[in-house]
């Protein structure tokens, strides 16, 4: 049972979008390029960037593109996994300071 929900080989049908939306998908595409060009950051700044948020999106796609492109920029996997690990840690603290709301909630409510 090797088959899996997301298929790696629908990564390549990515640009079909643009079939049945082809304005918005084409708009998309500028932009998604444009985004990864040299600017301020290098491509390969941005492509550690894109794969910590693919790890916190959680897109399997993403993820794959990304490894491969990291690889393709001489990414070594320990910068890779650091760059997981501040994604994971960006995450994890995002979630636990919404923990002060259920506590201002339960203090509110308690009283």
């Amino acid at each position: 049972m090797n088959k899996t929900y997301y298929d790696p080989a629908d990564l390549r049908k990515f640009g079909k979008i643009t079939e049945w939306s082809e304005e918005l998908g084409t708009k998309f595409f500028d932009y998604y390029g444009k985004v990864f060009e040299e600017g301020a950051l290098s491509a390969r700044e941005k492509s550690l960037i894109a794969l910590a948020v693919s790890h916190v999106v959680k897109c399997p796609y993403c993820i794959d593109a990304y490894t491969k492109d990291g690889l393709q920029r001489g990414i070594t996997k320990e910068e890779m996994m650091e760059s997981v690990h501040v994604g994971a840690a960006i995450e994890s603290g995002a979630t636990l300071v919404h923990g002060v709301q259920m506590m201002n909630k339960y203090e509110k409510l308690s009283h």
